[in-house]
């Protein structure tokens, strides 16, 4: 939903009327809601929200999927929806991946042409590959992509337009679809807006998970965490022990918050940076809260923090749209990626923070003594270097904007045309 929201605000002045379709908060399990995001929304712009079956109805057996849930109701709102009114084109922005089954539906069904939007590879090989075990369990996840593999083709070759958020994606699908070519799938990161932080303001959380006054530096993190970050995580905290054992005093008053890093509602879920933290012996440092928060309260924790902490995936294809709002924080920044993520090559070319680059487990040793150094022991941690306001330009939610309205042209060209 966060492409869509940041891209609202320019629809109708490039020309396009546009009419959300989306499953109502009450509807989504641990789902969290923030009038201040809602503000944000134009008040011109239509809002179909859609109920299903309550997860009180479905828990007990283990059921929780979204889609499952309420596909059958959205399903039903998008066909009378089509059915009633005149609309050119269906973009399909979401990690719910079985409403890509919607586009080639409502193409034989209502004769409008269908945008797909990829956050996230669906059928993903890294789980398989690497023995690490998938979020949800082994079964849950061989369910998805056992769907994915049935759905997943028709949708990618009836699809008028794809978007994706890392130039990998397009690799991977043609590395399973022999048919497909890489170049169909236009990269499209999501970008960030500065909106969004001026309209911060004062703002507040109602119940503050973070004392800012209280005299201690406070690293933050906000966003996803996952057995994918292993690396990235010790790498981080090796390099704080070996500060606590070479400078003790200045180790005592720093902190680690780690917030919102699980998808699963309360009472649900798991802690996965504590384990890592216990095993490094450093439980009186972090903090994780593993529950999402508002949007904007995860806006008011980075901008108010010391200091910013981005961790990447230990998959090389991962791309993380948190971070663009990192970098708008302004905040002294340490990133830890994969060397051939796509944000390690966005943070270098932007000049965003301090990066490094981890291939595997042999470099966690090296790169934990060189952030122990730089950032720990010299100061990096207190020093904010601005980006290269030029260079981020192209990732604003602007030129994110830009590049849809191409994607949607073209859509409408290839109808038109009878392609």
């Amino acid at each position: 939903m966060q492409r869509v929201r940041l891209a609202l605000p320019y629809f109708k002045e490039r020309g396009w009327e546009a009419t959300v379709l989306a499953v109502s908060p009450e509807s989504i399990e641990g789902g969290v809601m923030d009038k201040h995001l809602e503000d944000t929304y134009p008040a011109d712009i239509r809002i179909i929200r859609v109920t299903g079956l309550s997860s009180r109805f479905t828990r007990w057996a283990g059921i929780g999927n979204l889609w499952w849930r309420c596909g059958r109701a959205f399903t039903h709102a998008g066909d009378e929806l089509l059915k009633n009114e005149k609309f050119d084109l269906v973009f399909i922005s979401t990690t719910q991946f079985s409403a890509f089954q919607l586009g080639p539906r409502w193409l034989k069904k209502h004769g409008v042409p269908f945008v797909l939007d990829y956050q996230d590879p669906w059928i993903n090989d890294y789980y398989r590959l690497t023995g690490v075990r998938p979020p949800g369990g082994r079964i849950k996840f061989a369910l998805s992509q056992w769907q994915a593999a049935r759905i997943e083709p028709v949708a990618l070759r009836e699809a008028a337009g794809i978007i994706s958020v890392s130039h990998s994606y397009g690799a991977m699908l043609a590395d399973h679809y022999p048919w497909f070519a890489a170049n169909r799938l236009k990269l499209l990161p999501f970008g960030a807006s500065q909106a969004d932080f001026d309209a911060l303001g004062q703002y507040q959380p109602v119940k503050p998970l973070i004392d800012f006054r209280d005299g201690c530096f406070h690293h933050v993190y906000a966003g996803r965490c996952g057995p994918d970050m292993t690396f990235a995580l010790t790498v981080l905290f090796r390099a704080f022990k070996q500060f606590l054992q070479t400078h003790p005093a200045q180790a005592q008053k720093m902190r680690f918050h780690f917030i919102g890093t699980d998808y699963s509602p309360p009472p649900l879920g798991r802690d996965w940076v504590m384990p890592i933290a216990k095993t490094e012996g450093l439980l009186d440092y972090v903090k994780e809260h593993r529950y999402r928060v508002p949007y904007f309260d995860s806006l008011y924790y980075l901008r108010n923090s010391s200091a910013l902490v981005a961790v990447g995936s230990n998959d090389p294809t991962y791309s993380a749209s948190k971070f663009f709002p990192y970098v708008l924080a302004r905040r002294p920044m340490l990133m830890i990626f994969h060397r051939d993520s796509p944000i390690l090559r966005f943070a270098l070319k932007v000049g965003a923070g301090v990066a490094y680059g981890f291939s595997g487990p042999e470099d966690i040793t090296s790169l934990a003594n060189e952030i122990h150094r730089l950032w720990f022991v010299e100061g990096g941690c207190n020093q904010y270097f601005s980006f290269d306001h030029s260079a981020f330009e192209p990732f604003s939610a602007v030129r994110m904007v830009d590049g849809l309205m191409a994607v949607f042209d073209d859509a409408l060209k290839k109808r038109s045309a009878g392609a």
